[in-house]
């Protein structure tokens, strides 16, 4: 299989899986809202193209029943084999998990109700490809669901250098690759240039305290972004070992609050 589009950085890394379970569920109230108000039906096909380890596969299974249809697609194998273990726990019915390239997907055209990706088009670039490659997997009629990050939100209180350090190499690193961490605000206007009708727009972001799982959520991206840092000579590795030691301790403290890139 040739190597899939884009220039996404992040490593799958030991705990890989499990940053990406632990995001899944921080969003699902939102994810489902999303999908309250697109009105997904029990016949739908649907697709979550780079659903990792699962993404909203389960959501939309929920909704589609044993009438519809849930594919989850990944270019990572070792995120798919994930997927399939993950869902085969939970008792997922009529969801299968291919590993592809979703810019390339070599899927049958207009096959899906609602066509959705996530975190996706910011990582690995190419938003345009990307764009035309889902518009034309989606049903004449059918939804396209985005949800794509505003690091403007991405902020801890009170304040720390340490959260801004590992903050601005989390920038650094996909400006280096010709990727927006700022793609949520540009979204809105590309897809209106592209002509699709219905165009909605609900922002949302999520806040942590030292108790959720999610405060640890930049020092661990920044993690899995370890090798593209060093390649790129963003930061050295002794300043990030000690920009995340003493970010996590900032973070573990009971006064201190942080919140997501806004979504």
């Amino acid at each position: 299989m040739k190597a899939p589009s884009g220039k996404y950085p992040i490593e799958h890394r030991v705990g890989e899986i499990e940053r990406l379970r632990m995001q899944a569920e921080a969003y699902a109230f939102d994810a489902e809202v999303m999908l309250d108000r697109i009105g997904v039906q029990a016949d739908w096909h649907c697709i979550d193209l780079g659903c990792g380890a699962g993404g909203i596969t389960d959501l939309m299974s929920s909704r589609v029943g044993s009438e519809g249809r849930v594919l989850g697609l990944d270019a990572n194998p070792a995120m798919v084999e994930a997927a399939r273990t993950w869902a085969k726990a939970r008792g997922l019915k009529g969801v299968e998990y291919l590993q592809g390239d979703a810019y390339e997907t070599g899927l049958p055209r207009e096959e899906f109700q609602l066509v959705h990706f996530r975190f996706l088009a910011f990582t690995a670039g190419q938003e345009k490809k990307l764009l035309k490659e889902a518009l034309a997997l989606t049903k004449p009629g059918g939804v396209l669901a985005i949800q794509e990050p505003g690091s403007l939100t991405l902020n801890c209180y009170p304040p720390h250098p340490s959260w801004d350090r590992l903050r601005k190499a989390l920038e650094d690193v996909f400006t280096a690759i010709n990727c927006d961490l700022n793609l949520a605000q540009r979204l809105y206007g590309l897809l209106h240039r592209e002509g699709l009708e219905d165009i909605q727009y609900r922002p949302f972001l999520v806040g942590f305290t030292s108790r959720d799982a999610m405060a640890d959520y930049l020092p661990q991206t920044i993690e899995s972004l370890k090798k593209a840092l060093l390649e790129h000579q963003l930061i050295s590795e002794r300043e990030m070992e000690e920009a995340l030691a003493a970010c996590r301790n900032h973070l573990a403290q009971p006064d201190t609050i942080s919140s997501s890139a806004l979504v």
